[in-house]
């Protein structure tokens, strides 16, 4: 409990600067910090109470296997180049709002995305999921079934409508990401996964500083 306290306090401070850049936000940042607390609260309990006792995995750790640290550090860089060069071109210019216009929006955005996101997506699903079933492979397609239909609720909102042919593209991606993203978590444990995420979100740093 006091764990789950801790990284939910963590969650909402570090997401504050993402709620103070969020235009057009319908509650004020007070509220939307409070509610990422309590929400936060009870996911990462979850994620402290079930993670280890049912993977017999450490959540955090540093004793990450070389070979797979380097496989997910190339894993990392394929998946943001492909993203760079397929995706986000198209998908900037139809809803520039999805993107960091500058450095401060880069660092809030990516705040976010590590201790909030991750968590919402990957860590807690699969506890939930693998505390449900208690199988590895079973919690796997769940948290990645979690993730998609979370994709396509969002995609969903996008106004204008995304085409259906790179909304397939982009639901494969998330898919296959998702496999890739679980199966590095549980040999690398949150520390693995944030390396990951940081590698993709730097992607927009090669546009924001108009390297290539």
């Amino acid at each position: 409990m006091i764990s789950a306290a801790i990284a939910a306090a963590l969650s909402a401070a570090l997401s504050l600067p993402r709620i103070l850049l969020w235009e057009n936000r319908p509650f004020t940042p007070l509220y939307i910090a409070a509610t990422i607390f309590f929400c936060g609260f009870v996911l990462w309990a979850f994620v402290f109470a079930w993670h280890t006792e049912y993977t017999r995995r450490p959540l955090f750790t540093l004793k990450i296997e070389p070979f797979v640290f380097v496989l997910a550090t190339f894993a990392g860089i394929f998946v943001a180049l492909g993203l760079h060069w397929l995706i986000d071109p198209t998908l900037r210019a139809r809803h520039p709002q999805e993107y960091p216009a500058d450095l401060q929006h880069w660092i809030a955005a990516t705040l976010f995305t590590l201790f909030f996101v991750q968590m919402f997506l990957l860590f807690a699903p699969f506890a939930w999921a693998i505390r449900l079933f208690r199988n590895e492979k079973v919690a796997t397609w769940v948290t990645v079934a979690f993730i998609a239909l979370v994709f396509t609720l969002k995609a969903n909102t996008y106004s204008p409508s995304l085409p259906a042919l790179m909304l397939a593209h982009l639901l494969f991606l998330r898919i296959a990401s998702g496999f890739l993203a679980v199966w590095f978590y549980l040999r690398g444990g949150i520390f693995l996964a944030w390396w990951i995420g940081l590698i993709i979100e730097a992607r927009h740093l090669l546009t924001i500083y108009g390297l290539f």
